[in-house]
């Protein structure tokens, strides 16, 4: 079985993420406004921020958005290392 395709590794990226969704999903209501009815009104210079990255490719963000874009990557990078390194022991403890 190619290392890629281990269980293993899939679901420590998937671990990786939820932790990431997690954390934005926490980031983005802590920024918006909750109405009487539950739903959040997000402010209106975030959505043309967020807009503006999503049609922006990679190599044309700031150097500051690309800064944050690594930082995630390097989380899944230290995932893989992490099954990796279980891989090679013979571990088949679940990411957490």
């Amino acid at each position: 079985m190619d290392f890629l395709d281990s269980p293993e590794v899939l679901e420590a990226l998937a671990a990786v993420e939820h932790e990431r969704w997690a954390h934005w999903q926490s980031y983005l209501h802590n920024q918006c406004s909750r109405q009487p009815d539950g739903s959040l009104l997000m402010p209106a210079h975030l959505v043309q921020r967020w807009q503006r990255q999503i049609e922006t490719p990679y190599a044309k963000l700031s150097e500051e958005e690309r800064a944050s874009d690594r930082e995630q990557a390097i989380e899944y990078l230290s995932a893989l290392r992490t099954s990796v390194d279980r891989l090679r022991d013979g571990s088949s403890e679940s990411p957490q």
